[in-house]
């Protein structure tokens, strides 16, 4: 339900979370755990919102009945603890893509390559606990191809907000697709879920893998059965 609160109350300017929130329900644009907001943003709200949310992470460490006034190890941890969340480790939501730039496929390329692994960082969304892991993309060009090193900057952007495993994948996907237009995509991702390592069942082991393959992956049977080959292989050098 889209909120009726004004931005301001008795001549008083809302918090900055609030009036950001407004902003985007006006617009119509979604802001789940997942969403990058970073162009809805306006210059210096950035800094706001930090504020905001230390102010909001010293109240929470009152709650647990921890003694921040006295206490040296926490006296300053609400002040890292938003500048983590905004700038590191859910900066995929507050901050621009980086620039990518892309090339025209000059040779006409059309086998396949891999890159990997990629390590890549996210949180839970239910627990906002870490999800550790690798991640490979298999490229069969189309007219245009990008760099080796932006898959790992465009997968650190998407991967740094609160996820699901499987959606993050899609997302991924959606930014490759987007940047470089290849005949053909393959993702796989094998990562570790603290929300399982850490708490719940705490099975230390457990691992979840899943990929995505689109446009001649999907079709060709041999393409995608050629991508999962050249992943084990990159996965044996790890091992040597």
């Amino acid at each position: 339900m889209t909120s009726t609160l004004p931005s301001s109350v008795s001549g008083q300017l809302a918090p900055v979370s609030r009036r950001i929130r407004d902003r985007l329900e006006a617009a119509g644009v979604p802001y789940l755990a997942n969403d990058n907001i970073a162009e809805h943003l306006q210059e210096g709200e950035l800094n706001q919102l930090e504020i905001e949310v230390a102010g909001k992470v010293r109240e929470l460490l009152r709650s647990l009945v921890i003694d921040i006034d006295n206490d040296h190890n926490t006296e300053e941890t609400a002040e890292r603890v938003a500048r983590m969340y905004l700038h590191e480790v859910f900066k995929g939501r507050y901050h621009q893509q980086p620039k990518i730039a892309s090339f025209p496929n000059v040779k006409k390329l059309d086998e396949i390559y891999t890159v990997g692994p990629i390590t890549v960082r996210s949180a839970c969304s239910h627990h906002l606990v870490p999800i550790l892991g690798n991640c490979w993309i298999g490229i069969k060009p189309g007219d245009r191809v990008i760099g080796l090193s932006k898959f790992s900057r465009v997968a650190d952007w998407v991967f740094s907000r609160p996820h699901i495993q499987e959606e993050a994948v899609m997302i991924l996907a959606d930014e490759i697709e987007r940047l470089c237009e290849p005949q053909g995509l393959a993702i796989l991702v094998k990562a570790q879920h603290y929300c399982m390592k850490w708490r719940g069942v705490k099975e230390p082991q457990t691992s979840m893998v899943n990929s995505v393959v689109r446009g001649d992956f999907r079709h060709d049977p041999s393409l995608k059965a050629e991508f999962f080959e050249l992943v084990k292989q990159q996965e044996s050098l790890l091992l040597h």
